[in-house]
């Protein structure tokens, strides 16, 4: 079976023995809105998957997860900037969370040696041209997760779109241990 076969035999018997935690009663439904009021931004690191929600004491439903690779923000407008807009006007969202963790892949790569792979997987250089910038601004700057975390968290809270009164703490999670340390208390900033 190829990986798409595996996934709809895995959906097909998911669907046919839904566990009891996914059931859904008319008195516990799950709705659109994060019952904690909470958006966390974090990093695509698939050591996170099931490992960083349980160890914040998140569960299903209860808020926004937003990912990215080396969660990253590079623009006042792009995507991880627009969902948060979308959670906190349209969804109730009421704190941002960043946190990145410990080793992280992005920290050890380079714009120069992402081109290099893309070019050898027949992109072209002129579509590199395009996001040359970009690509050196992103990588080239990061190779310190906590700095990251910290600079997320400011290009977050002074980005005129997200209102004053919503706290953006920064943390740093350990995907090996599963703790949460605080770089940013975002409580700290609000101005009252």
């Amino acid at each position: 079976m190829n990986r798409l076969e595996q996934v709809l035999a895995a959906n097909k018997a998911f669907v046919q023995r839904l566990p009891q935690e996914f059931q859904q009663s008319t008195e516990d439904y799950v709705g659109k809105t994060p019952s904690r009021g909470l958006a966390i931004f974090t990093c695509m690191d698939t050591r996170l998957v099931d490992f960083l929600e349980p160890a914040m004491g998140i569960r299903r439903g209860e808020a926004k997860v937003i990912k990215n690779a080396g969660n990253s923000v590079t623009g006042p407008f792009e995507a991880t900037i627009r969902s948060l807009v979308v959670g906190i006007f349209e969804l109730n969202v009421e704190e941002v969370m960043v946190i990145g963790h410990l080793d992280c892949g992005v920290a050890n790569s380079t714009a120069e040696g992402l081109k290099q792979k893309m070019l050898a997987r027949g992109i072209s250089p002129e579509a590199l041209h395009m996001v040359e910038y970009e690509l050196e601004s992103w990588l080239d700057r990061f190779h310190q997760p906590c700095e990251n975390v910290k600079e997320v968290v400011s290009k977050i809270r002074n980005n005129p779109l997200i209102p004053k009164d919503v706290p953006i703490h920064g943390l740093m999670f350990n995907p090996y241990t599963g703790e949460i340390e605080v770089l940013v208390n975002g409580y700290e900033y609000i101005k009252s």
